[in-house]
C-alpha cells in the first residue's frame, strides 16, 4: 500500500505536496510492502522533512525590518535536502536490487575491432 499523507502527519496539503516530490525523486516509495522496513524508513525520512518545513506564508522570508519597512526574500529552495534525497534514493536502490546495477550490459563493444591488436589485456 502506499504511503498516504496519514502515515506523515501533520498539515494534509503540505504531506500531499511532499509525496508528490518524494515520488519524483524516488518512484519506488509506492511499491514497499505494508510494514516493511523500507516503507519505515522512508515514512521516517517523510515525517522529517515535514517538520523541518517552515510555516505557511513564511517560506522566502529572509529578514524582516521594521522602522526601515524592508524585507529581504530568500531565493525558493527545494523541501528536500541533499540528504533526504540521497537517503530516498538509496532506498529504491536497495528495494529493487541489492545496489547492483539493473539490466544486461553487452560484452561486445562496437569499437573493439578497431586497433588490430584485439581487446586490452593488462
Amino acid at each position: 500500500m502506499p504511503i498516504t499523507p496519514n502515515d506523515l502527519g501533520g498539515d494534509e496539503d503540505t504531506a500531499r505536496r511532499l509525496l508528490v516530490l518524494a515520488r519524483s525523486i524516488a518512484p519506488c516509495i509506492d511499491s514497499f510492502a505494508d510494514e516493511s522496513e523500507p516503507k519505515k524508513d522512508a515514512v521516517a525520512i517523510l515525517r522529517g522533512v515535514l517538520a523541518e518545513q517552515p510555516a505557511a506564508g513564511s517560506r522566502r522570508t529572509r529578514s524582516v525590518s521594521r522602522n526601515g519597512t524592508s524585507m529581504s526574500f530568500a531565493d525558493v529552495e527545494s523541501a528536500f535536502d541533499s540528504d533526504a534525497r540521497q537517503a530516498l534514493r538509496s532506498l529504491c536502490g536497495s528495494a529493487s536490487s541489492g545496489g547492483h546495477p539493473v539490466g544486461s550490459f553487452p560484452t561486445a563493444r562496437p569499437f573493439a575491432n578497431v586497433w588490430p591488436e584485439g581487446g586490452y589485456t593488462s
